[in-house]
């Protein structure tokens, strides 16, 4: 995924869920943040920010779309950008978990919401939630960053669905290249963690991806071991 071209900012502040205050060039500006996370790693006042700029009826004319960390690391700061890695990475046929599957329908309804993605093929159909991750610490990529009922209820539907005898999964893109492996972020939400064990014992398969990031691109580059 090539990056849509990209104007240095500063961070300054946070507003809300969605919102940050940056100082572009001479001037402080909103931008939206795509992103509802915590993220407390990346947003530090004076990191370096790349902003892409929006078009249409908009509150803001920017999105945040990478992050700097202080030994040059980048780190997209974009929870939608995942969503499209995987996307793009099933299209080609890089991702061999998922080669047996020929179509792709996106949000399907499962349970009582929806997932982000169903396979069909031979094999049958697969159902896929795919999580953004941004925090790592000594080396493993951490998720969630706050406790998540979504995620949650994610797990209950792709269990409920594998035990029905449809396969599952549940993928985690680590947005930045320096993830050696996962692991749940038992600290920050300790039910998802027993959820995720308790799914991956049902049948339910995880699955954890890092990239490359620079500052024209982004991409899922190889899985990476996940630790339950």
């Amino acid at each position: 995924m090539r990056w849509p071209p990209l104007i240095p900012a500063v961070f300054l502040r946070r507003l809300n869920r969605f919102a940050v205050e940056v100082r572009l060039g001479r001037r402080r500006t909103r931008a939206h943040l795509p992103n509802s996370g915590r993220l407390h790693e990346l947003l530090i006042p004076g990191y370096p920010m790349w902003l892409a700029r929006r078009e249409g009826p908009r509150r803001t004319r920017y999105d945040v779309q990478l992050v700097a960390l202080p030994d040059g690391t980048l780190v997209s700061a974009d929870a939608r950008v995942p969503n499209v890695l995987f996307r793009e990475a099933w299209a080609e046929g890089r991702l061999a978990p998922f080669r047996g599957y020929i179509r792709l329908i996106p949000e399907p309804p499962l349970g009582e919401g929806r997932v982000d993605f169903r396979l069909e093929g031979p094999e049958g159909l697969a159902y896929v939630e795919v999580k953004s991750v941004t925090l790592v610490e000594g080396g493993d990529g951490l998720f969630p960053d706050a406790p998540t009922e979504r995620g949650r209820r994610h797990l209950s539907a792709l269990q409920a669905a594998r035990a029905a005898g449809a396969q599952a999964f549940i993928l985690f893109i680590v947005q930045r290249p320096d993830a050696r492996a996962f692991r749940p972020h038992d600290a920050a939400d300790p039910a998802f963690g027993r959820m995720l064990r308790a799914a991956v014992a049902g049948g339910v398969q995880a699955l954890a991806y890092r990239c490359v990031v620079s500052m024209e691109e982004i991409r899922l580059a190889e899985a990476i071991p996940v630790i339950l």
